[in-house]
């Protein structure tokens, strides 16, 4: 089998995650880097062997024996670099979220579809021990039929670096809600069976970050181009009406006046018990409980999980998928549902009513 030859695009964290996992896998060549930081695109080079390292991602796409592309770069340049590459007829991994609109997100789907090419999206969480063990628990049946559920992503001072390009949102799209509240939705419909979101009734508030309290303690506090610009929000919750009847709350936030550092979870409730799990400050294993009722009486059983696979299962994952010619369907779709989601929560902050999103038409991204 000829070698799948692979470029990434953005040297980041993200970026070093895909090199990463791209190396462990047999018969998969890193052909080419592309990014801006020359001293990190430079030891990446040398470090992993690659032949090429432009600093440009558009001279990474112009390469001849190109199969397949990561991108992990700013949410605004998304749109373009997927549509160049799946115009070259490369296959493209891309980090969440799939664009900064519902828009974007589905014209990138058309492209993939007319390219007869893979579109993928990174949403690691689902693939974390925790998560995974939790979605066994519901698919045993558990828990009866989940019929209601409250997942979060709570940050006190997290705003990633005020003044860049994630404060803004012509650049990010949004703030949390956009940037981790997205996995957050991910996760959530992924354990309750993916039903269709009908409704959704949001507020979103920018009265901390906007005031200068919530960034991170390793972020400029007036952010790496020297501007203040704040126009996204900090705080962002969510209800959501679903297609079988259940419900979901969703809330994310990048600062707020609440204890020290991250958490992300989920609290499911179902006709036959109910489940919470807790991740605090990125462990590898969160805490997972599953509640029941024996004549009468509340049990509460710990769940040991392991610690899953992150970003070596999705990229392991869409080298198979490529490799094995099956395209058909695996356009990106799923994620531009969750880019429709989005972009519905923030009109119904807006607007401060809820919001209908209407069904999606057969062959409809």
């Amino acid at each position: 089998m000829s070698p799948l030859r692979v470029g990434v695009i953005g040297v980041g964290w993200a970026g070093q995650q895909h090199l990463k996992a791209y190396e462990k896998l047999p018969g998969v060549e890193i052909l080419a880097v592309a990014g801006l930081e020359a001293d990190v695109r430079a030891e990446l080079v040398d470090r992993y062997g690659i032949q090429h390292g432009p600093d440009r991602w558009e001279e990474l796409l112009e390469l001849e024996d190109l199969d397949a592309v990561s991108v992990a770069v700013p949410t605004f340049l998304h749109a373009p670099i997927a549509l160049g590459a799946l115009e070259r007829g490369l296959h493209v991994l891309m980090e969440k979220p799939l664009a900064r609109t519902g828009g974007e997100a589905e014209e990138m789907v058309r492209a993939a579809r007319a390219a007869g090419r893979v579109l993928d999206v990174v949403f690691n969480h689902r693939r974390r021990g925790d998560i995974q063990a939790l979605k066994e628990i519901v698919d045993e049946g558990r828990l009866g039929r989940p019929y209601y559920a409250k997942a979060w992503w709570m940050r006190r001072s997290g705003i990633p670096t005020l003044g860049s390009w994630f404060t803004q949102s012509e650049l990010a799209g949004g703030g949390p809600l956009m940037d981790i509240g997205v996995h957050v939705l991910d996760y959530a419909l992924f354990l309750l069976g993916n039903p269709e979101v009908t409704a959704v009734s949001a507020s979103t508030y920018d009265l901390l970050g906007s005031a200068g309290f919530g960034s991170s303690a390793t972020s400029d506090k007036t952010g790496s181009n020297g501007a203040k610009t704040f126009d996204v929000e900090d705080l962002a919750t969510v209800f959501m009406r679903l297609a079988d009847g259940g419900t979901l709350l969703l809330e994310a936030s990048w600062a707020a006046h609440r204890t020290e550092g991250d958490e992300f979870g989920i609290t499911l409730f179902g006709t036959s018990g109910g489940a919470h799990l807790s991740v605090v400050d990125y462990a590898p294993r969160g805490e997972l409980q599953v509640f029941g009722d024996e004549d009468g009486a509340a049990i509460a059983t710990p769940v040991r999980v392991g610690r899953g696979r992150g970003h070596d299962a999705v990229v392991a994952d869409f080298v198979a998928t490529v490799r094995s010619g099956a395209w058909s369907g695996e356009d990106g779709t799923a994620a531009a549902g969750l880019a429709r989601v989005i972009d519905a929560c923030y009109r119904s902050a807006a607007e401060r009513r809820e919001i209908r999103l209407e069904p999606v038409a057969a062959g409809g991204p």
